[in-house]
């Protein structure tokens, strides 16, 4: 099954973050991050995003370089703003550099974008944990 597959490549993405996913899930992890619940490399659609808060319908994506004016990620950020869906995109090195500056972006547009569509919680629905 295809939902079985993005639940299973999601968990290998969490146990092999980048440096810089790893520092900006570090301030988002635990409800720490405005009191805001954020998952990672977590499944939507046939996608697997970074991190998503579902409750304000925001992801955060962290790029390297291999993804500078990419086709694939124009489809799928349209895909997820039909959704409801703000994507944040933000380069490895700007997390790395100015994690205070990233934060602060997240946080404006936390409180700036209402949810559109939000995804009901898969809690309770089955076995994973974010």
């Amino acid at each position: 099954m295809a939902g079985n597959h993005l639940i299973e490549l999601a968990r290998q993405l969490r146990r092999n973050q980048t440096d810089a996913e790893k520092i900006l899930w570090k301030h988002l992890r635990a409800r720490q991050f405005c009191g805001l619940k954020f998952r990672r490399q977590y499944p939507i659609g046939n996608y697997i995003v970074d991190f998503v808060c579902l409750e304000k319908s925001i992801i955060i994506e962290v790029d390297g370089g291999q993804h500078s004016e990419n086709e694939k990620d124009k489809e799928r950020d349209k895909w997820l703003k039909e959704e409801g869906f703000m994507v944040l995109r933000f380069w490895n090195n700007e997390v790395m550099k100015n994690i205070e500056g990233v934060l602060e972006k997240i946080r404006m547009h936390c409180f700036k974008h209402p949810p559109l569509n939000p995804l009901p919680s898969r809690e309770g629905k089955d076995n994973t944990r974010h």
